[in-house]
């Protein structure tokens, strides 16, 4: 009997220890949902807001070269040397110029959410050098009033995508090809149409 009742007082918790477990508990609780309301914070900015990291907007930017566990953005080529370009179309019309002497080239177009909305490359373009004026359908019809001289020999981009990128990609065949094409990355020009 004295065993039982020994058995019985070491199963006894004592009521503070009860206390001390629900304060336990509370705390927990609490650091959860510090921690689930904190996450926001710490997800990645979007595509757009990391390219601004980059430099200002409306000039091109030269991407570092990839590396492997040093990509500056996902999903691009380590082939390829890039140069990026953040705008708003709330600031007026965009004219973006480049040249590139390699055997394969493309401009991609991209919405904040880092969607591409109009790409075009050598094959699709005619020649090394390339004009392209991206603009909202509203500042096209104000611009038809009052065109500039060498539109129509320009390719134009009507979009609604107020805000977005442009990324200017260029392969790299060997490091004969290299200087040349990173210089013509770095004269690749983004900017505002130039005021008739």
């Amino acid at each position: 009997m004295n065993d039982f009742l020994k058995k019985l007082q070491d199963l006894y918790i004592s009521p503070r220890w009860i206390l001390w477990g629900f304060g336990g508990l509370l705390v927990a609780g609490i650091i959860h949902v510090a921690i689930v309301l904190s996450v926001p914070a710490y997800v990645p900015h979007s595509p757009y807001e990391r390219v601004g990291d980059f430099g200002a907007d409306r000039s091109f930017q030269m991407l570092p070269p990839i590396l492997p566990r040093s990509e500056p953005l996902p999903d691009l080529d380590p082939s390829m040397r890039h140069a990026i370009c953040r705008y708003s179309l709330e600031n007026g019309p965009l004219i973006i110029r480049t040249y590139a002497p390699s055997p394969f080239w493309s401009l991609g177009l991209f919405n904040e959410k880092g969607q591409v909305t109009y790409s075009l490359n050598d094959k699709t373009s005619e020649g090394e050098a390339m004009r392209m004026l991206v603009l909202t359908p509203q500042q096209l019809s104000i611009l038809r009033e009052n065109p500039p001289e060498d539109l129509e020999e320009m390719i134009v981009v009507e979009t609604n995508e107020l805000k977005g990128f442009a990324l200017f990609r260029a392969f790299v065949p060997s490091n004969a090809y290299l200087p040349q094409i990173s210089e013509a990355l770095r004269s690749a020009t983004c900017s505002d149409l130039p005021r008739v």
